[in-house]
């Protein structure tokens, strides 16, 4: 069976290699192991990575109970709440130096909705109260800091100044506002909303919603837009079919939350607004699904994007990833649709054929091509590149426990 093979893959293979990178002398994780598997002990320690490694670790202890994980877990944390939030200023940092100082002191609003999604995780994982109120006082700092009435400001300067958004811009465009950042916040509050209740974050899950539905959400071309100017108007022709499939399952994540609360709510307005927004948002769930599976899917795996027409065959590590969940969560929501559910399975088998880097020491390739074939002298671990894509991968597999899968 795939799923016991993909549980079999996060157990023996991804776990070890992600505990591997431990820095016992500095703390977090090492930032760096180049294509050539030499680990360099003195790169960058990215503040996203060691958020996603700390989520990782958390999550996969909470899905397997297994002791040595939530030590994992605690060692991320403490490295994230001694270096990586900036105890003057408030956030966290984009980046520090492999000894803990600050490197990069940019403020992102994508960087800090990791923090809160991690920080949620591992106080469901751990029970600590210390790491709750840190994850709503990050939320705080979003609110007040990043916030604005069309959406989020993204980059800032250490004091909070805005500065320009590169970090987040990509193809050749200066974006103020990214799809990404906003469907990262949607993910982050899901899990605080999830572990915590706090009807502040419910809030702007449903405003989050809405705003992704009527502005990012075209339903048009059948898919999300993904860079916009200060006004959200988008900026660029661009299908990213990776964050489409990522976030037709977020989505879906966010919606199937806000009703488990909704449960216990005696307030019937918020049930009511939440019902209509599940209206509103599984027909868009849908179709981005249906979307992607018939533009980027060859058969056996997924193309990266299409930029003004022209698409880029590259198979992207976290797209691959993304492409299981998302294809299976389509399945669930519509088992008519049987095409999805073979689509994962056909997914699967190209990651353990091409993706998964058969060498002594290494986890996933970074890219290959449409033939599978590794780009040479793109590292195993970077900033980017984490056990967050595929590390959820396989734990979304193991807990959606699809019977025939």
């Amino acid at each position: 069976m795939i799923t016991e093979e993909i549980k079999t893959h996060l157990v023996n293979d991804i776990i070890p290699f992600w505990k591997g990178l431990r820095d016992d002398r500095y703390g977090g994780y090492y930032g760096w192991l180049g294509y050539d598997l030499v680990l360099d002990r003195e790169a960058v320690k990215g503040c996203i990575l060691n958020s996603r490694i700390l989520w990782f670790f958390s999550n996969a202890y909470l899905l397997l109970g297994d002791e040595s994980l939530l030590a994992e877990a605690r060692h991320g944390y403490a490295f994230m709440r001694r270096y990586c939030m900036d105890r003057e200023q408030g956030g966290v940092y984009w980046s520090l130096a492999f000894d803990g100082t600050p490197e990069d002191t940019t403020k992102h609003t994508y960087n800090q909705a990791f923090a809160v999604y991690a920080l949620s995780s591992y106080y469901d994982a751990s029970g600590d109260e210390e790491a709750l109120a840190a994850a709503l006082a990050l939320f705080r700092v979003i609110e007040e800091r990043c916030a604005d009435e069309t959406g989020y400001r993204e980059a800032f300067d250490r004091e909070f100044h805005e500065i320009e958004n590169d970090k987040l811009s990509e193809n050749g465009v200066m974006a103020d506002r990214t799809m990404n950042t906003l469907l990262h916040v949607f993910e982050a509050y899901t899990e605080l909303y999830r572990v915590s209740g706090d009807e502040r974050v419910r809030e702007r899950l449903l405003w989050l919603l809405d705003t992704i539905a009527d502005k990012v959400y075209n339903p048009a071309l059948h898919r999300q837009e993904v860079f916009f100017d200060r006004e959200m108007h988008s900026i660029l022709d661009l299908h990213s079919y990776g964050h489409d499939i990522e976030a037709a399952w977020l989505l879906e994540r966010g919606l199937q939350t806000l009703e488990n609360r909704a449960s216990r709510e005696s307030d019937k307005s918020v049930v009511q607004k939440i019902a209509g927004l599940a209206a509103k948002i599984r027909p868009i769930t849908l179709d981005l699904t249906g979307q992607v599976y018939r533009d980027a899917f060859d058969g056996r795996s997924l193309a990266n994007e299409c930029e003004r027409g022209v698409v880029d065959e590259r198979r992207i590590w976290w797209v691959q990833a993304e492409a299981v969940v998302g294809f299976l969560n389509g399945y669930q929501l519509a088992p008519e649709r049987r095409e999805y559910l073979e689509a994962a399975a056909a997914e699967w088998e190209f990651i353990k054929a091409h993706v998964i880097d058969p060498r002594e020491g290494s986890e996933w390739y970074q890219e290959v091509d449409a033939a599978g074939v590794p780009t040479a002298g793109e590292p195993i671990v970077e900033p980017w590149k984490c056990p967050y894509h595929n590390g959820r991968m396989c734990m979304e597999v193991v807990r959606r426990n699809i019977g025939d899968l």
